[in-house]
């Protein structure tokens, strides 16, 4: 705001902070305001960038700030209202001061985080302290940035230290030389990680040709013990069909019917022939007592 208001014109940046300027005469040495019939081209341009001054605050702030300061007489009436509401009175400022001063003392740079964002950071601090009124020299701030890196720049710390004057160093030079070096700790840190890639690879292609080699060895033995299997299935079913064979070769014939598996004794063409001769007998028996007691009729 402060920036704009210069740049409109430096008189309106002098007319808010000091208060307006009312043209006046002195007459026996006593000031007074001037009237208005005597007022000059200089005096109609001193009450014109008063009201100038007034408007341009009018139209930076928004509806609920300009209900708060519509009621103010002059520019650096309404620029103190809005400077006591958004940085407070002098012991709300120091209050906020002891914060940032702490936040500066214990700043530190993360060891994920890349030099920009760090000092992205650290000048936001930087800046909120010195829109307070409290600022730090060049010379601190070199020191400071290097304090705060982690222990992995600490070579780099240590180069900076004995090559540069830390008390003529800019900062931004600074800035230059420290993030000049993380990109070529980086470039070392891919260098590394495409070795490490490249071994594993090796590694497990090692791995992968070896894993092939058991499984074909495993495969070869599973296939040889497979073959086994099957002769000796062959065989045991030869051995089976043989023993079938000679089974069915030592198998008994029967005599009576010239069938095999059974001996004449066992022959059911024998047993039959027994019960019919049985029965026949029985016949013959019953037949022969008829005719004895038909011949002893008188």
């Amino acid at each position: 705001m402060t920036i704009f208001l210069q740049s409109l014109d430096y008189q309106l940046w002098h007319i808010i902070v000091n208060g307006p300027r009312m043209p006046t005469r002195t007459i026996e040495g006593v000031v007074s305001p001037k009237p208005v019939n005597e007022y000059n081209d200089n005096d109609f341009r001193m009450l014109q960038l008063n009201s100038k001054a007034k408007h341009v605050l009018f139209c930076a702030v928004g509806p609920n700030e300009f209900n708060r300061i519509s009621s103010c007489d002059s520019a650096k009436e309404m620029w103190d209202l809005l400077e006591v509401t958004y940085e407070g009175t002098n012991q709300v400022k120091e209050s906020k001061i002891s914060m940032l001063v702490q936040e500066y003392e214990l700043f530190m740079m993360h060891n994920d985080e890349c030099i920009s964002y760090m000092f992205t950071r650290f000048t936001t601090i930087i800046n909120s302290l010195k829109n307070l009124g409290k600022s730090y020299p060049n010379q601190e701030l070199v020191k400071k940035i290097l304090r705060c890196l982690p222990k992995i720049w600490t070579p780099k710390v240590i180069a900076i230290k004995e090559a540069k004057d830390l008390s003529t160093l800019p900062l931004e030079q600074l800035l230059g030389s420290l993030m000049t070096h993380e990109t070529t700790m980086k470039n070392h840190e891919n260098v590394e990680v495409k070795k490490k890639k490249s071994i594993a690879f090796k590694a497990s292609k090692e791995d992968s040709e070896s894993d092939e080699d058991g499984n074909v060895v495993l495969i070869t033995s599973q296939f040889k013990r497979f073959l086994k299997n099957q002769k000796g299935k062959k065989a045991f079913k030869k051995e089976f069909l043989q023993d079938e064979e000679s089974s069915k070769r030592e198998e008994p014939t029967c005599y009576e019917c010239n069938k095999p598996g059974h001996f004449k004794n066992e022959c059911p063409n024998l047993k039959n022939k027994k019960q019919f001769k049985k029965k026949n007998e029985y016949f013959k028996k019953k037949k022969a007592m008829v005719a004895t007691w038909s011949d002893s009729d008188p």
